[in-house]
């Protein structure tokens, strides 16, 4: 598996305990040799345990994993396979039909995937010229924000675009209060919108994303609510923007905006859409790619490795066979 975007930090596997890539590809290969019906020890073999057991069983889980169903193709269990150790939840569409996917209906927090409802919500409530007054609970939000102030004024267009490209949490409930008055009317209309969507796994407690028992999501319902946005010029056209600064309308205070996406603008095709990340979520993600008569569209929740596991499951359904989608779809 390729390994894109990883900070510094996080580079050294060594680090928390995790295994080293080179020592994980030995894993894999050991595995992948030792995984041969009727799984028979030989006596050499039957020494060598005894000296170095971790190859044979790596090959025993490899060998769960593959007759449990996580993973989807016997060619998986070759090494630098994105789908050998995928996250929780996740959901892989090419050109509409799954491809892959693991738990999609599993309900987890969704973070600040929250706010591709809230943009839709917006975008379908109010003219996106606009202006917005900043509310006091707006400018006290907490954790992703961009520092508005309470009374500074913006247009909707411009909190719209602070909320999806830097997924501030102050321009997402300062929309919220001026679409509906207040947060709980304007969730009240979150969760009305995902009834008329079909979501059946998503419940909604907050504009923002804020962890909550009450807020929950799952990949498919998180795709349908991701396809439903992009319908909308403004919001496919936001999500696809690296970067961009945004101003109050009286000129006084400007904002530059970069997109939390490392997808955009790095990897081929990549149009969208959000990024999610909470102590309860986790690493989330919604990303699309387009290229050619192909569309990607991947959810993945509750990820450790996003920028990692993202960019090779977009590789391998760009990679895909007509034939190898249309199959995996079918068994779906």
């Amino acid at each position: 598996m390729r390994r894109w975007f990883v900070n510094q930090d996080c580079a050294k596997e060594g680090k928390e305990g995790r295994l080293s890539p080179k020592v994980k590809d030995r894993i894999r290969s050991h595995a992948v040799a030792r995984i041969a019906p009727p799984f028979a020890v030989k006596k050499n073999d039957a020494i060598n345990y005894r000296m170095n057991p971790l190859p044979y069983i790596a090959g025993c889980g490899i060998a769960v994993l593959l007759f449990s169903g996580v993973l989807a193709n016997p060619a998986d269990a070759a090494g630098g396979s994105p789908f050998v150790d995928p996250p929780p939840s996740y959901l892989l569409q090419v050109n509409g039909r799954t491809y892959r996917g693991r738990n999609a209906h599993s309900r987890r927090a969704p973070a600040s995937l929250t706010k591709i409802m809230t943009a839709l919500v917006v975008i379908e409530s109010c003219n996106p010229e606009e202006v917005v007054t900043v509310s006091g609970s707006a400018a006290r939000e907490t954790g992703s924000r961009i520092g508005l102030r309470r009374g500074e004024r913006l247009t909707v267009r411009d909190l719209l675009a602070a909320t999806l490209i830097a997924s501030a949490n102050d321009a997402a409930r300062a929309l919220a209060d001026h679409a509906a008055g207040n947060q709980k009317a304007f969730v009240a209309r979150m969760n009305a919108k995902a009834r008329s969507l079909q979501l059946e796994d998503t419940r909604f407690s907050n504009a923002c994303g804020h962890d909550s028992r009450g807020l929950y999501s799952s990949a498919h319902d998180l795709a349908i609510l991701a396809e439903r946005a992009l319908r909308l010029p403004i919001f496919a056209d936001l999500v696809a923007t690296g970067s961009m600064r945004i101003v109050t309308v009286k000129g006084g205070r400007s904002f530059y905006l970069r997109n939390k996406n490392r997808l955009i603008g790095r990897y081929p095709g990549a149009r969208g859409v959000k990024t999610g990340t909470t102590p309860n979520a986790g690493q989330c993600l919604v990303a699309l790619a387009k290229r050619d008569d192909r569309k990607v569209l991947l959810v993945i929740m509750h990820a450790k490795h996003r920028w990692e596991t993202a960019p090779a499951m977009l590789d391998a359904a760009f990679a895909a066979s007509a034939a190898a989608v249309a199959s995996n779809a079918d068994q779906q």
